[in-house]
């Protein structure tokens, strides 16, 4: 199989300008790819020096080398300027994932601006693999896929931070909301950010625990407002149209429905509209169509408003009901992933079970190394099988896991 190409384009430093190729062998595994370039950071001993020059004194310590995923936008390109204002040696990484990634030029000259360097990795054939196959899967099960938690483990810190540790990079930064630091037990944890109105870390809570020492969230402890002040101030060139992290960067336009329908060809089957009793209530145009907690476009008689309560893929039927019978006394989390010491025992937490719900007490309860039994303290509205829930001591985020089911 051919290597696939991406391109380095040096443009800070010394390398101003300069252009080179870095190679990507697809042949081995994903976690063992190795990027091969003929450039290396900016005052690093990588091949790109044509001179020796005077070697550093022992007592000198190395400055920090890190890469920035850069999106083109405002909080990755704050968080690249706060690192340099800090003392880092920056590189920024932008990641060439589905057909709506934003121009080269505009990226070049956004890294030109910040003078450092900017390298494009193409992981779109990984990115289609990990995110957008399992999406699709994940609705065609009836279910109701997270993937943007899925892309930050598998993609973002996961293959890339592969490719950065063979380079010698020390650190991966973003411009997530969410910090790090000292856990109860010392050891590094991740905490919600200080601007709860724009925290993220509940997306990042499958990220693996031993990564968290090797990361930095330059806009942890500042709020969105701060952040475009200093984008301001700094009249960095960002990337006209970039989007919220928060929303699907592989569909271009439209909604998730219709590209669902595009990707297979058609729309879905038509079918029924039925209640816990199995009454038939109506028709569905296609269950991809709707999702758990759903009360838009059901176009039933009720008197009162009702709600997507179940997907059946197995039958074709999309059960509804009234909100009360939306209410769910727990869950059973699945492929759980631990930012602490695993519990052997059951444990006292705050669950979230999707981006921007409150939170619910809960008792956990293992039931192995990596499932779990999620009692509330009070019954949750719209538990989804396949979304995330992650679980939180106070602002620290202990882990996640997918729903698997709810429990009544």
């Amino acid at each position: 199989m051919p290597a696939r190409l991406v391109r380095f384009r040096g443009l800070g430093g010394e390398r101003r300008g300069t252009a080179c190729r870095a190679r990507i062998n697809v042949e081995q595994p994903p976690s063992a790819v190795i990027l091969q370039a003929s450039a290396s950071f900016p005052g690093g001993d990588g091949a790109g020096s044509t001179s020796p020059g005077p070697p550093l004194k022992p007592t000198t310590p190395p400055v920090p080398k890190v890469a920035v995923a850069m999106s083109g936008g405002v909080d990755s390109a704050v968080a690249a300027a706060l690192l340099l204002q800090q003392g880092f040696r920056v590189q920024g990484v932008h990641l060439r994932l589905a057909a709506t990634c934003p121009p080269q030029a505009a990226l070049a000259a956004l890294a030109r601006h910040l003078d450092i360097p900017l390298l494009e990795l193409d992981l779109s054939q990984e990115f289609a693999g990990e995110v957008v196959d399992y999406f699709l899967a994940e609705y065609a099960r009836g279910r109701t896929p997270n993937p943007c938690v899925k892309c930050n483990a598998a993609i973002k810190f996961g293959y890339l931070w592969d490719l950065l540790q063979a380079q010698g990079v020390d650190y991966l930064a973003t411009g997530h909301y969410a910090r790090l630091g000292p856990g109860a037990d010392g050891k590094p944890g991740l905490f919600r950010g200080r601007d709860r109105a724009k925290d993220q870390s509940y997306f990042l809570s499958r990220l693996p625990r031993q990564l968290l020492p090797h990361l930095l969230f330059p806009l942890g402890d500042l709020t969105k407002k701060e952040v475009r002040g200093f984008c301001q101030d700094l009249r960095l060139p960002l990337v006209s149209g970039c989007r919220e992290s928060q929303e699907l960067c592989f569909i271009p336009q439209g909604s998730y429905h219709e590209f669902i329908r595009a990707r297979r060809g058609g729309g879905g089957r038509p079918g029924e509209l039925v209640n816990r009793q199995g009454q038939v209530l109506g028709r569905h145009r296609g269950l991809e169509g709707y999702t758990v907690g759903q009360r838009r476009g059901l176009a039933t008689p009720a008197g009162e408003p009702y709600y997507v309560l179940e997907i059946r893929p197995e039958t074709n039927q999309v059960v509804i009901g009234p909100r009360a019978e939306l209410l769910a006394g727990g869950l059973k989390a699945v492929q759980l992933n631990w930012l602490i010491d695993p519990p052997h025992q059951e444990i006292e937490a705050v669950a979230v079970i999707r981006y921007r719900h409150p939170g619910a007490p809960a008792r956990i309860r293992p039931l192995g190394p990596a499932e779990a039994r999620v009692i509330f303290a009070a019954p949750q509205s719209a538990v989804a099988p396949g979304q995330a829930v992650a679980f939180y001591r106070d602002d620290q985020c202990l882990g996640g896991g997918w729903i698997e089911e709810r429990i009544e």
